[in-house]
């Protein structure tokens, strides 16, 4: 079995960003990169899918060469092979970095190819809709769970009340969500071995853009206020008392 995951270069989820003084982009000073958290998993399941099915798994990214640090952490954990589709860092719409990435792997028979359900700072929903309609292939988004039975797949998204669940034949394309799976953390030897291995680079063609960026915008901080009830046992009365104005109790 041959599997793609195709991952992105984050900011950190948990940092603090300033945009550029022309609210074109984010300030990247002094901040760390990771790969976006629900492609984690992503990069997880394909690991997962080649120790029980056997084959192998490559990494894809389009972005910088700064990106190659990505794909190196999923070398580490156990990726076979690592694809840079190597810009200049600017952003690419979905449109463009779906054409790009299925440029790279038209000719190339993979079973399954994986993203993330959505990168975390876009959050856009659409790279690998678009991928598998340019290909031709069936989608599911959004699964917790997928399961490989000869030429079918059978993957399983969470809804209220219950799952829903879905057969497909392969090839196939699916997004990937937090709580599939939990990611494994790169061995010593792992990382040691991923420094070694070359990284494929391909330059591709970026088409005309589709959809112009205007400017960027942070979203309002959020604020709140923090009431000191008393200390120690004296402020037992003030947080019923607390309670009950809030309805918790009577």
């Amino acid at each position: 079995m041959n599997v793609l995951v195709c991952i992105k270069r984050v900011p950190d989820t948990g940092a603090r960003f300033e945009l550029t003084a022309d609210a074109q982009e984010i300030d990247t000073r002094n901040m760390e990169y990771a790969i976006s958290p629900h492609e984690e998993c992503a990069v997880e399941e394909a690991i997962r899918l080649v120790e029980k099915h056997g084959g192998s798994a490559t990494v894809l990214t389009l972005g910088s060469e700064a990106a190659s640090e990505q794909i190196r952490e999923a070398l580490a954990k156990g990726v076979e092979r690592g694809v840079l589709l190597e810009t200049d860092g600017k952003e690419w719409d979905a449109g463009a970095t779906a054409q790009a990435i299925v440029e790279a792997i038209r000719a190339t028979p993979f079973d399954v190819i994986l993203f993330g359900n959505e990168c975390a700072d876009a959050g856009n929903y659409q790279v690998g809709v678009r991928v598998a309609q340019q290909l031709g292939l069936p989608c599911v988004t959004g699964i917790k769970a997928l399961e490989i039975n000869g030429g079918m797949a059978q993957a399983k998204c969470e809804v209220a009340g219950g799952w829903e669940v879905y057969e497909v034949p392969m090839p196939a394309v699916f997004t990937v969500k937090e709580g599939i799976n939990t990611p494994r953390h790169p061995s010593l030897r792992g990382i040691m071995a991923a420094k070694k291995k070359e990284i494929g680079r391909v330059k591709p063609t970026q088409p005309n853009v589709q959809l112009l960026k205007k400017r960027l915008k942070k979203p309002p901080e959020r604020s709140g206020k923090v009431e000191i009830l008393g200390q120690g046992k004296e402020a037992a009365s003030a947080i019923v008392a607390k309670l009950k104005e809030l309805g918790v109790i009577q």
